[in-house]
């Protein structure tokens, strides 16, 4: 049984994950660090519990103060969204020891497929097409590995993700110094410096499928997601359906994708991802957690996948079968980051002095920051996700424009107006990208003029914004968090 779930984690993944638990009618506690004291999950949960300072090591890695806050609170689940400890096997097996209920995956198969190199060689054994490359972690004659797979090729870390420990290697000249370069990477990022080495893709599209399997061994898809416009390695746009696929290959990703969930006897909610290219789709990873983007699945296929991840760690059954399962319209979202795309996406930490956001059918805002509250670079720069719906991929294509001249976050540099642009470009509207889209359309990318809306936002914000605006931390003594130390209730 599952009444009250502690959220591990910050932002709009914990609002969201807190939204779905109050609908279950399910208590909820947050964690927050001592920057975070006034973020909306933690106004937003029935409890909230500081378990340190922005550090992450200190407070949203932290194991201990995690599952001892979960303990204090007579929690009996931990739901960790995405990132910090979401893939974090031994933090799965640590809260299942505890006597709690990790609402994701069994920690091994968490630690098999965060593992590039051991998930390759499964998926492989599974029938699951994989890119050409080495079998395994990089040993042994390297450049004779790399001359038989050919150039170009990519070195990448066997562990982790987001782009770190990943080296594109157009020559042989060039390999030592990406192996070091990656393998110096992958180890401070990730504390594993092992190396895989792959043939390069060079036009692929990266297109992913979400699985949803339950602790009975059935297992369904809900079809793809196209993940293409990235920078970084990174994603900031995604759509549902795909363009780029028709239903025969649609038909047949979502069929590899439960192959491979079953190879690992997956339970809940993950992503398969595969690159595409040329009509062939390879495996990429597995993600055994939620996605960010999981908000243009829910609104082409009506399942609340945060509802079924606990219901499913509860130990229920799925009452729906494959052939149940319908895309419906088209969805797309923008991540929304403090960043600058002018200045190669550098962060831009600050204070968001006003925010609005856009209204109307179709509209989905995930958000986790509010007005008076300090970004910091501590943390991820996501602030939140624009989530749109229509009837047609053209259609949801000016909805997501109109919703961006609407989103308006004052007081620190934001990529809305970049976003925008994407909106307008040619290729992107025929659906005409790979993962190479911004670095061959966007290159030196400078902003235009600001749009009338942020321009009457600006001028509100100057007349109604004090001077100095700042979030109250746990170490002001005018704070009614004060009043009773770290703990609190809500009511």
């Amino acid at each position: 049984m599952i009444n009250k779930v502690l959220v591990a984690n910050r932002g709009e993944i914990a609002c969201r994950i807190i939204k779905a638990c109050k609908e279950m009618q399910i208590s909820t506690v947050a964690v927050y660090s001592d920057v975070d004291s006034g973020a909306p999950h933690v106004l937003m949960a029935d409890e909230a519990i500081l378990i340190g300072p922005a550090t992450p090591s200190e407070s949203y890695l932290n194991f201990d103060k995690i599952v001892g806050a979960a303990k204090q609170t007579n929690s009996d689940a931990i739901h960790p969204g995405y990132g910090f400890l979401s893939e974090n096997g031994d933090f799965a097996k640590y809260a299942s020891d505890s006597g709690l209920v990790f609402i994701g995956p069994d920690p091994e198969t968490i630690k098999l497929m965060g593992d590039k190199a051991e998930s390759k060689k499964m998926m492989a054994k599974a029938g699951v097409p994989t890119i050409p490359g080495n079998e395994g972690e990089l040993s042994g004659n390297i450049d004779a590995v790399a001359r038989d797979i050919g150039y170009p090729l990519m070195v990448k870390a066997a562990a982790g993700g987001g782009g770190k420990g990943m080296r594109v290697v157009e020559s042989p000249e060039a390999l030592e110094s990406a192996i070091e370069s990656a393998s110096n990477e992958a180890r401070n990022s990730f504390g594993n410096d092992t190396l895989i080495l792959e043939k390069f893709l060079d036009q692929p599209r990266h297109i992913e499928i979400q699985i949803l399997g339950d602790k009975q061994g059935n297992v369904i898809h809900l079809y793809e997601r196209e993940c293409s416009i990235q920078r970084r390695h990174q994603k900031i746009i995604e759509e549902s359906p795909s363009p780029a696929i028709n239903n025969k290959i649609r038909k047949m990703m979502g069929e590899t994708a439960v192959k491979a969930a079953k190879a690992v006897n997956y339970s809940n909610a993950g992503t398969v991802e595969f690159l595409f290219q040329d009509g062939k789709f390879y495996f990429l990873e597995m993600n055994t957690r939620l996605q960010v983007e999981h908000g243009v699945t829910e609104m082409v296929c009506g399942i609340d996948l945060v509802k079924w991840q606990i219901r499913i760690a509860k130990g229920e059954s799925l009452d729906m079968a494959q052939k149940d399962i319908k895309q419906r319209g088209h969805s797309i979202e923008c991540r929304i980051y403090a960043e600058d795309p002018s200045r190669d996406f550098l962060p831009t930490p600050g204070i968001v002095r006003k925010m609005v956001l856009p209204e109307g059918s179709g509209i989905r805002n995930d958000v986790g920051i509010g007005e008076g509250q300090e970004v910091t670079s501590a943390y991820d720069p996501l602030l939140a996700k624009l989530v749109v719906w229509d009837s047609s991929r053209s259609d949801a294509i000016r909805r997501m424009d109109s919703a961006l001249g609407q989103f308006v976050i004052l007081g620190l540099i934001t990529n809305q107006p970049f976003l925008r642009d994407i909106m307008n470009n040619e290729s992107y509207r025929k659906a005409s990208f790979t993962t190479g889209f911004v670095k061959e359309h966007f290159s030196g990318w400078e902003i235009s003029a600001p749009s009338p809306e942020v321009m009457a936002a600006a001028l509100l914000c100057s007349k109604s914004t004090p001077e100095k605006t700042r979030t109250r931390s746990s170490r002001d003594p005018y704070s009614p968090w004060s009043s009773k130390g770290s703990w609190r209730q809500n009511v």
